[in-house]
Formats: C-alpha cells, sequence, structure tokens
C-alpha cells in the first residue's frame, strides 16, 4: 500500500522550506518501518523505489514543478530508473536521503537519490523523468523556462550518458 500519511507528512514538513533551484540538492530523513520489509526482514526493493518518492515529489515541490504542471495542465512521470542496492537495511534504522537533478537532455531530466546511513551509502538510484502534455512529451528546456531558469544543462556524468545510451539499444516492446 502507498504510504499516503508519510508523504502527506513530508510534503507538509517542507511546505514553508525555502525553494530550491533546479540543480539544488534535496535532503530528507526517513525511519524505516517493519511494514517496509520483505520475508528477509530487511527494507524491500520495491518500498525503497516509494521511499524515493517521499523525497523526490517534495523536492519536486520545492523546485516549483507541481506549479508549473497544474497550471499547465502537464504531468510529471519516471520514464526509467536503475538503483543499486549495497547495503542492508532494516527495521527502525533511520536514513539520510539526498535527492538531486544532474542534468537534463532534449527528452528527459536525470535525477540521482541516495540512501545514507551515517557516511555509508546503502542504496543509490538513477532516474529519469519526464514531463508530459496531451500533445506528448514537453521538453525539459520548456519546463525550465516555464519556472524561470532558462539554463543549459551541466554535462552529464559518463555514466549517465552511457546509461542513456544502452537505454536507447534496450528493444522495446520486449519479447514475450
Amino acid at each position: 500500500m502507498y504510504p499516503i500519511f508519510r508523504m502527506a507528512k513530508e510534503v507538509w514538513k517542507f511546505r514553508k522550506a525555502a525553494p530550491l533551484s533546479i540543480l539544488q540538492p534535496h535532503i530528507s530523513t526517513h525511519r524505516v518501518w517493519p511494514w517496509d520489509l520483505d520475508v528477509w526482514f530487511e527494507l524491500n526493493n520495491g518500498r525503497t523505489l516509494t521511499l524515493f518518492d517521499l523525497g523526490r515529489i517534495p523536492m519536486a515541490k520545492r523546485m516549483g514543478f507541481d506549479t508549473v504542471t497544474r497550471t499547465r495542465g502537464w504531468g510529471l512521470t519516471v520514464a526509467g530508473n536503475s538503483t543499486r542496492y549495497r547495503k542492508r537495511v532494516t527495521a527502525f534504522q533511520r536514513l539520510t536521503q539526498v535527492s538531486r537533478v544532474v542534468g537534463w537532455d532534449a527528452r528527459f531530466v536525470y535525477l540521482e537519490q541516495s540512501f545514507w546511513r551515517g557516511d555509508e551509502c546503502t542504496t543509490h538510484m538513477l532516474l529519469r523523468n519526464a514531463f508530459i502534455s496531451k500533445a506528448g512529451m514537453v521538453p525539459p528546456a520548456e519546463v525550465l523556462a516555464a519556472l524561470g531558469q532558462s539554463q543549459p544543462s551541466p554535462p552529464l556524468p559518463e555514466w549517465i550518458s552511457d546509461w542513456i545510451a544502452a537505454e536507447a539499444k534496450r528493444p522495446w516492446p520486449p519479447q514475450r
């Protein structure tokens, strides 16, 4: 079940936080509860992605994406991700999440999100978002202009460019 109350808490907690520019990180803390665990008593991989929502959505609100999408009738959707799970996370642990926009191209905005337990990274995700309208995808440059932040993307790191290239070669639809 989607953690609606936890999301409401995060949105409420950051409602008066300073706005963020497109390249500023959003930092939040989260507790792992027993209902977040799988049958091996560690943070469930699906729940991990949901917990990343708890950082990404308040970040997007702080950047003004919610206002721009609402006023223009646009949507914001996840268009792909790659996640690394490196350290076991168990019940009641407190994690710090860092969410940030890394850059964009003509179609997508690329973000990275990570969970930290102290100085140790437990999980890292690369994600691409697409802005959509009834007419199709909205170029990130148009979204940034609507935010009053017209600027070129910083160069994407090589590992992200390699991921983009690999995704372009991946067949769609997949074989049954």
